[in-house]
């Protein structure tokens, strides 16, 4: 959706709030901006041209809106939402905002939701009552709700029924709006809904405050056109939309000036980077084999779709250097059939040969994965086969869930027919195995050297610094505060199922990288 079409949607919901009202239709609740989320329109994959723009900058009536005002945002959800929160914020300071870590001391509140899941949904409910005495006590206090939760039109029909004391809710599409959202929002005594169900166009040169100055992210693509059937991404996130190599190129450039040390590169499908482009041939792998010559000591990305995981790209990594010998490569499911009714398109099969040629090109990879369990009509003999994948693969780490139904997809369609116990019984097997191989890779960095990133203090104990190896372990050891952004070199001499136990040897040399 481009401003045009904005304003046709706008206009067409005043034409038709006088109409007969459906169980569906809250216009007759609004008297200003609603634009809500269609389920069936964020479906669509049409054939519209992306328009990119670098030309954003705050309107001249708002600068100063944020003048004596601070706000607050709780991020909830994936590093793509990480990344969201810090655009939002970089334009709360360029409104005039002040950041607070308080709510007590916010006058604006927003929560940047995550979807994926229901119990992530339901933190965000929970979180809404409890800030609904907060906005009695604080009349003037604006509360909004943005994020993945916003593109869904049960969520938005359930905040618009029970929790009046919102001010404001936009989605994923339009946040570079944030300041009109708010103009709208002070100005209105009715609640403000913009939600885009169609993608928007790409946006450079938004403003961002990014956490801290050793990390970051940098997206290079927006959406997913996948379709798994118990995915909501694809409806709250769009359709693939790539970002111009040139201003990826441009913006890793500035953060290794700033002093960066890490970047991850951000997309929901990253390695279907670049297939949206018409006029050139360029892929992950390309844009990897470019910055790669940046100096910045680690890049990595996330997360990635076994499908599109080509042959370009793994030629890049296997050149090592900067480029970390970490792959994160959701497998969800061992059976081919479960796989199947997944809609994943890929066998499992296929997979462990992606995986053999992994390996034979970055021999000492690191492997994580992403799995659900209790999947509809998922036998016990189809679960066996995801352990018996996970060992045959030898995964370092994965992210493990219990199937949870999103309103919305395929799946939530289909029979959850695996009762609960038996869910639960095959979570407490899968983790049993995957702690098991954890220890194990672990284990082997006992006696070794390894390079450790410095990220700040370890969250039980301050008198002990902690860091991430390029293989993304975690390492606490004892060492000087001074070593915080660097790399240093640490001796491993307790190996824990989730972590590293070490002491430091001495800062260390980029150039000794091997």
């Amino acid at each position: 959706m481009n401003e045009k079409q904005r304003l046709d949607n706008q206009q067409v919901k005043t034409a038709n709030s006088s109409d007969k009202k459906s169980d569906k239709d809250y216009s007759q609740y609004f008297q200003t901006v609603y634009i809500p989320p269609s389920l069936k329109d964020a479906k669509k994959r049409g054939k519209e041209e992306v328009h990119y723009h670098d030309s954003f900058s705050i309107p001249e009536e708002f600068k100063g809106m944020g003048k004596g005002r601070k706000f607050y945002i709780r991020t909830y959800g994936c590093q793509m939402n990480e990344h969201d929160t810090e655009v939002m914020a970089g334009i709360f300071l360029a409104l005039g905002y002040e950041p607070t870590d308080t709510v007590e001391n916010a006058n604006v509140i927003l929560l940047n939701t995550c979807a994926i899941r229901e119990n992530a949904e339901n933190k965000v409910f929970g979180e809404l009552g409890h800030l609904k005495q907060l906005k009695i006590e604080n009349p003037d206090l604006l509360l909004g709700v943005c994020g993945c939760m916003s593109q869904e039109e049960s969520v938005v029909g359930k905040i618009l029924k029970t929790y009046h004391h919102v001010d404001m809710i936009f989605g994923t599409h339009n946040i570079h709006r944030l300041p009109n959202i708010l103009h709208e929002a002070y100005m209105s005594k009715e609640m403000v809904v913009e939600v885009w169900s169609k993608e928007g166009d790409v946006i450079e040169n938004l403003p961002k405050v990014r956490r801290g100055n050793i990390k970051a992210w940098v997206n290079i693509m927006y959406g997913c056109d996948k379709f798994c059937t118990y995915c909501i991404v694809p409806f709250t996130r769009g359709k693939e939309r790539s970002r111009r190599p040139d201003d990826i190129i441009q913006e890793v450039r500035h953060l290794a000036a700033q002093g960066y040390q890490e970047i991850t590169l951000l997309g929901q499908n990253v390695n279907a980077y670049g297939k949206d482009f018409e006029d050139m041939s360029y892929g992950l792998g390309d844009l990897m084999e470019e910055i790669r010559k940046i100096d910045i000591p680690r890049i990595r990305f996330t997360t990635s779709h076994p499908r599109d995981f080509d042959d370009r790209l793994i030629e890049v990594l296997a050149k090592g250097g900067n480029l970390v010998e970490h792959i994160h490569l959701p497998v969800q499911s061992g059976s081919n059939d479960v796989l199947k009714i997944m809609a994943r398109k890929y066998t499992r099969e296929q997979y462990l040969e992606l995986v053999r040629k992994i390996k034979a090109a970055i021999p000492n990879v690191s492997l994580s994965t992403d799995i659900i369990v209790g999947y509809p009509n998922e036998t016990d003999e189809q679960f066996e086969e995801t352990l018996s994948l996970y060992r045959e693969v030898g995964f370092e780490i994965a992210y493990t869930f219990i199937y949870s139904p999103r309103e919305g997809t395929p799946a939530a369609k289909m029979v959850d027919n695996v009762p609960m116990e038996v869910k639960k019984e095959r979570l407490q097997r899968l983790n049993a195995l995957v702690n098991e191989l954890s220890a194990k890779a672990m284990k082997q960095h006992e006696g070794q050297i390894v390079e450790v990133l410095v990220e700040g203090e370890s969250k039980n104990n301050p008198d002990v610094l902690a860091g991430y190896t390029r293989k993304n372990k975690l390492v606490n050891f004892v060492g000087p505060k001074s070593a915080i952004g660097k790399l240093v070199k640490v001796k491993i001499n307790e190996a824990r199922t989730w972590s590293l136990n070490g002491e430091m040897v001495e800062e260390f040399n980029a150039a000794e990288v091997k």
